[in-house]
C-alpha cells in the first residue's frame, strides 16, 4: 500500500505483489481487525498513520 501511495483495493495489491488474491484478502482481514488499515473510500484501503 505504501508503494502505491493512495488508497487501494486487494486486487491491485495482489497484482502488484504477485501474491494470490485470497492470501491478500486474509492479510487485509487481519489488518482490519488490528486497526492497522482503514477504508477512506468504499472498497479501498490505506495504512492507518
Amino acid at each position: 500500500m505504501e508503494e502505491i501511495g493512495e488508497p487501494t483495493n486487494a486486487g491491485a495489491i495482489a497484482e502488484k505483489s504477485g501474491l494470490d488474491r485470497k492470501e491478500v484478502d486474509k492479510a487485509m482481514t487481519k489488518l482490519k481487525k488490528e486497526a492497522k488499515i482503514s477504508s477512506p473510500v468504499r472498497c479501498k484501503w490505506e495504512i492507518v498513520k
